[in-house]
């Protein structure tokens, strides 16, 4: 296991999803996949019970609110560290591609440049006579 493998492992927390939550996701998601659908519970039973957890029993606008808009500022942050690395590996890509077809330009001219020179020895030695 590396440094990176071991930083970016996160508590497994076990949430029992509510019979209303899971038909709420299972009427809305019906064409989404098992693994998207199962996270999405997940995350709105954990938004109820931070709501419940700093409200004290009481729920109150303003604290789920909070709650809403924290969950959706750390998804929106993750989806624009994704982006990131996405640009970032297009840029390599078109960089690497650039650096592929300068390369393969410079040999197409260079071997352009031999066949030049092979065909004007080839008509010099046609053309002058074999001399002993």
């Amino acid at each position: 296991m590396t440094a990176n493998n071991i930083e970016s492992l996160e508590p497994i927390v076990i949430l029992e999803i509510s019979t209303q939550t899971d038909e709420l996701v299972e009427t809305e998601m019906g064409g989404e996949s098992d693994e998207v659908k199962r996270e999405t519970k997940a995350l709105i039973e954990a938004l109820k019970r931070r709501v419940q957890a700093e409200s004290a029993g009481t729920l109150s606008r303003e604290t789920y609110l909070k709650a809403v808009r924290q969950a959706r500022e750390l998804i929106e942050g993750r989806k624009v560290k994704e982006r990131d690395r996405l640009e970032d590996s297009w840029a390599v890509i078109q960089d690497e591609a650039e650096r592929n077809w300068y390369l393969l330009m410079k040999d197409v001219v260079d071997f352009s440049f031999r066949l030049q020179k092979a065909a004007i020895a080839a008509w010099e030695t046609f053309n002058n006579p074999y001399s002993r």
